[in-house]
């Protein structure tokens, strides 16, 4: 099975151009679903019966598996076995009938603006490495991109004289404006710090480690939870919290949501719709302090 299993990561790979982290994300859900059919008896994904992936689902909520990550599961059987069928390989889809359980949405986690000051405050030293450390916190403030788009930028998608940079995965591109802070950080790292982090010198990549190699997503989460610490932060933040905060931030200044989904990069306004919920619940909650009849 676990040969079918990498046929099918090969068709993500070149045929549907997933991103390495999606493509590592199905390999690891699906060998683990082989492992436990593999310890029932089967061996071939034709013996495979909706019984046994049933029995799947039963011992993953057995094992105690959060919600979402038994949802993202199911999500990946489901597109195996569909690749499977369209192969050939099997003539019933054995997965049809499994439901994902329903997730509580939560609404994320985001700073105020005072702690994202604090934050992006603490990086304020001269040695190469803080400057690189002040430009990524705010250039990822500035712009919401994702840790994977900030640590792959490459120095020829940001532009300078027109305060830009271009993102770009497997299907589109987007261009998200920075402001003036963002870009007085990135021309002090691109003039001052970056020749000497970067090994390479023939590298493209915008962002080094302190090794000169391009930086990896736990490299910069050991930087933002060292600066949130001695920021004095003491809510659980990760990279992700200064995408959420840009985010809540734009709507909640009167941002539309469009142009925050076009900025996000989106696929579905129903996902930018949680910043506009945050803002109408934070809206309820001044009227319900503040009003003189509530």
């Amino acid at each position: 099975m676990e040969q079918a299993v990498e046929r099918f990561i090969s068709y993500l790979h070149n045929v549907q151009q997933k991103s390495s982290n999606t493509q590592l994300s199905y390999r690891r859900d699906l060998l683990k679903l082989v492992h436990f059919l593999e310890s029932r008896g089967l061996t071939d994904v034709v013996n495979i019966k909706k019984e046994d992936l049933d029995a799947y689902v039963v011992y993953m909520n057995e094992q105690k598996f959060a919600a979402a990550t038994i949802s993202r599961n199911i999500a990946s059987i489901k597109a195996f076995f569909h690749f499977l069928k369209e192969e050939g390989d099997i003539k019933e889809d054995a997965s049809v009938t499994l439901k994902a359980p329903k997730i509580e949405k939560k609404m994320p986690e985001i700073l105020t603006t005072d702690e994202v000051v604090r934050l992006l405050e603490q990086p304020s030293g001269n040695s190469p490495k803080e400057i690189r450390d002040k430009a990524m916190l705010e250039l990822l403030y500035a712009t919401g991109i994702r840790v994977t788009e900030l640590i792959t930028l490459k120095t020829g998608e940001v532009n300078l004289p027109m305060s830009f940079i271009v993102c770009k995965d497997a299907h589109k591109e987007r261009v998200i404006p920075f402001g003036a802070a963002a870009k007085a950080a990135l021309v002090k790292y691109l003039t001052e710090a970056r020749e000497q982090m970067i090994e390479d010198k023939s590298s493209d990549v915008l962002f080094a480690n302190c090794s000169g190699a391009p930086m990896s997503r736990q490299g910069f989460w050991k930087i933002i939870k060292f600066y949130s610490k001695k920021a004095g932060i003491t809510a659980d933040i990760t990279p992700h919290t200064l995408r959420h905060s840009f985010a809540a931030h734009l709507v909640e200044n009167g941002a539309d949501l469009r142009s925050v989904q076009e900025m996000l990069g989106h696929s579905d306004i129903s996902t930018t719709q949680i910043y506009a919920n945050m803002n109408h619940n934070h809206i309820r909650e001044v009227y319900a302090k503040a009003h003189p009849r509530n």
